[in-house]
């Protein structure tokens, strides 16, 4: 059974920092695109980051130059490092896992259940 368990989400001023990590079980993530994703109240899902298996990354571009996404293959977990935090970035980020080398959102097969980012002014 594949499993896909996000942390590190909580609520911070805008100007902090946050780390989330994606823990799964199930699939081996070197074999894997990986990519976050987040939505926030009334707003559709937004891809945020991508690390594709060559491990090449894709950012929206509401977050290039502040989030880094990356993958510890040993410890088969996911990161998004979030720095320079705004408001905006608020919402509910998923984890999800795509088999083929570079996706679209209708591709990826496993999802995780979210952690919340709350970013206050």
């Amino acid at each position: 059974r594949v499993q896909l368990v996000e942390s590190g989400g909580g609520s911070v001023q805008a100007g902090g920092s946050l780390r989330l990590s994606c823990a799964a079980s199930g699939i081996t993530l070197s074999r894997f695109s990986m990519g976050w994703f987040r939505q926030a109240p009334g707003k559709e899902d937004e891809g945020v980051a991508a690390i594709h298996t060559d491990g090449s990354t894709t950012f929206a571009d509401s977050v290039k130059d502040r989030f880094t996404i990356s993958k510890d293959n040993a410890k088969n977990t996911l990161f998004l490092q979030m720095n320079s935090l705004r408001p905006g970035d608020t919402g509910l980020y998923y984890c999800a896992a795509c088999f083929w080398a570079r996706c679209e959102k209708n591709q990826y097969s496993y999802w995780g259940q979210g952690t919340q980012v709350t970013v206050s002014s």
